[in-house]
């Protein structure tokens, strides 16, 4: 990781990433309760994971190797979750976009809301290299 995407995590979270984190951790905390939100809590931990340190990492889809579960738990998301949770990146990112300064961070915001909207058969990379993440 260089340089700059040490200082945008950085700026990340004393800009509320840290809001980020926590939510999807609890969220994955909750969905574990139970045998069947196992695989939903999972995907909550992933995406806290990119929440917390977005910069120099990269997202994947895999969705021909995922399998039809995987479409099935995708779209049981978006019904409950991925709508509202990509409403919240999107309108970030929006403030985030308002000024030129802001653009990397609208940048990772955009990337969120596109997981957040669909994450299973998606894998998180760290600027490239072998996933981070499955």
């Amino acid at each position: 990781m260089g340089a700059c995407s040490l200082f945008g995590n950085i700026i990340w979270v004393i800009l509320g990433g840290w809001i980020y984190f926590l939510y999807y951790a609890l969220g994955g905390c909750l969905f574990c309760i139970t045998i069947i939100g196992i695989p939903f809590g999972m995907e909550c931990f992933k995406l806290s994971l990119v929440a917390l340190w977005p910069f120099g990492k990269s997202i994947d889809w895999n969705l021909r190797s995922a399998g039809c579960l995987s479409t099935v738990f995708n779209v049981i998301w978006l019904v409950l979750l991925g709508w509202h949770l990509c409403l919240i990146h999107l309108g970030l990112m929006l403030l985030f976009a308002v000024t030129i300064v802001g653009l990397p961070w609208a940048k990772q915001c955009w990337k969120l809301a596109k997981v957040a909207l669909w994450p299973f058969g998606t894998s998180i990379t760290r600027g490239g290299a072998s996933p981070a993440v499955v």
